[in-house]
């Protein structure tokens, strides 16, 4: 049986296929700002995304009438447990919409469906999507009633690399307080309490450190007001939150390694910018300690980001009283995603339903 599991991002799909759990085949298909900015939306970069996805497999010499499943990257669905769920109607018309939100994500269910429904007897699934809710009521309270925080995340990968950091330690995830914090086009830090992710900053709804191209927590007042100005549109706005912000908007560059590279030759800018972004993570991790009152066994750094020494190195020396840190470059994404579908195709996990 072959797997191909597709995992879109904001600045990058990753593409990989699986023959009886074994990875025969992994890419990272990178997009830069300028290939994006065509699209207005994310659902406009489907026809984009799928055939990237079926000319890389085709140079790759992957014959893709062999594939049996396609696994996708969870997006934004409705709030709801951790688990694996077949592709559904209501699912992809929740997507296609943005229902619930808008992102990169959104386009893996509906990608992987389209390419499962080309093949003869081929089925799609997500596991573990970015809505992922296990957290705690008094964490979902604001100061004004008719706002809430949620629960949208890097589910997927934070799991994925807190399983493997407690098989390392000889131990399991559902025993463990951990902080994960993933850093990619997004950042999300979570709080990890045996096994359940109790508190998390909404890593696209405005909240926690910035990234390569959002903007994070901003002064509420400073928006309210650029809101009214009469000089932004509501989609200019949202741009500027998702998609415009974070080192984009301060250096026109979603690529990290870009600005630190930048940083080392001098520009100061450049170098100010990145040590912000890191020092914001810095201050979420702290948040994430008082979450689960200074018992914190780890605190586990990855996403693309945690390639960058500059910044790891940076986190690590406001965050190492805490815990000990360690960091797990890239994402494990892609075996995570075949790992849960495989599980459940296993009969070890059941399959649940998404209407």
């Amino acid at each position: 049986m072959k797997i191909l599991a597709i995992n879109p991002g904001s600045t990058s799909t990753k593409i990989a296929v699986f023959e009886q759990n074994k990875n025969i085949f992994q890419v990272t298909l990178r997009h830069s700002a300028e290939e994006l900015k065509p699209f207005p939306s994310v659902a406009e970069q489907f026809a984009f995304r799928k055939e990237v996805i079926l000319s890389e497999l085709k140079k790759a010499g992957i014959d893709v009438s062999e594939i049996s499943v396609v696994a996708g990257r969870g997006g934004i669905v409705k709030p709801i447990e951790s688990g694996v769920y077949a592709v559904s109607e209501a699912m992809k018309s929740d997507l296609r919409s943005a229902k619930y939100g808008e992102h990169a994500s959104n386009l893996g269910a509906l990608i992987a469906d389209d390419i499962a429904r080309s093949l003869p007897n081929a089925k799609a699934y997500i596991a573990d999507p970015v809505v992922v809710d296990e957290m705690q009521d008094v964490a979902r309270v604001t100061g004004v009633p008719i706002f809430t925080r949620k629960s949208i995340f890097h589910a997927l990968n934070q799991k994925a690399i807190a399983r493997t950091y407690a098989r390392e330690q000889g131990k399991k995830y559902e025993e463990l307080n951990l902080i994960v914090a993933h850093m990619g086009g997004g950042i999300s830090v979570g709080a990890h309490r045996q096994g359940k992710v109790v508190d998390t900053n909404n890593a696209i709804g405005g909240d926690g450190a910035f990234s390569p191209e959002r903007s994070g927590t901003t002064p509420a007042l400073q928006l309210l007001e650029a809101c009214f100005s009469g000089k932004y549109t509501k989609t200019e706005l949202s741009k500027m939150l998702v998609g415009s912000g974070g080192l984009v908007a301060h250096l026109g560059t979603n690529e990290a390694q870009k600005v630190a590279a930048l940083a080392e030759q001098g520009n100061e800018q450049a170098r100010l910018t990145l040590n912000a972004m890191s020092y914001q993570v810095g201050k979420e991790i702290g948040a994430a300690a008082a979450v689960l009152h200074g018992r914190v066994d780890a605190i586990l750094v990855t996403g693309g980001i945690a390639y960058n020494h500059s910044v790891t190195d940076y986190i690590k020396q406001m965050t190492s009283f805490i815990a000990p840190v360690f960091i797990y470059p890239g994402e494990d994404e892609m075996t995570a995603l075949v790992e849960n579908v495989t599980q459940m195709l296993d009969n070890k996990l059941p399959l649940k339903k998404y209407d």
